[in-house]
C-alpha cells in the first residue's frame, strides 16, 4: 500500500508560541512545517502511549479480580 497524500491545514498560533517554535525549528535545522509535523507526531505518540497504559492497567485489574475469584472458589 502507498502512503496517503499529505493534506494542508491552517494553524493559528500565538506570537510567543510561533516565535519559540521558529527558534526551535532553526536550532534543529528544520522548516517550520517539518517542526510542527515532528511535534504532532510526538504528541500523538504520547497520547497513544498513555491510552495504552490505561488499557493495560484496566486489563490488569480485570485479571487480578478474576484471579481473586478463582482463588476464592478453590478455597471454598
Amino acid at each position: 500500500m502507498g502512503e496517503t497524500p499529505n493534506e494542508a491545514i491552517s494553524l493559528v498560533l500565538g506570537a510567543d508560541l510561533l516565535r519559540e517554535s521558529d527558534a526551535c525549528a532553526r536550532t534543529l535545522h528544520l522548516s517550520r512545517a517539518a517542526y510542527v509535523r515532528r511535534a504532532l507526531e510526538k504528541a500523538n505518540a504520547e497520547v497513544n502511549r498513555d491510552a495504552r497504559r490505561v488499557r493495560m492497567y484496566r486489563a490488569s485489574l480485570r485479571v487480578r479480580d478474576e484471579s481473586t475469584r478463582f482463588t476464592q472458589e478453590l478455597e471454598s
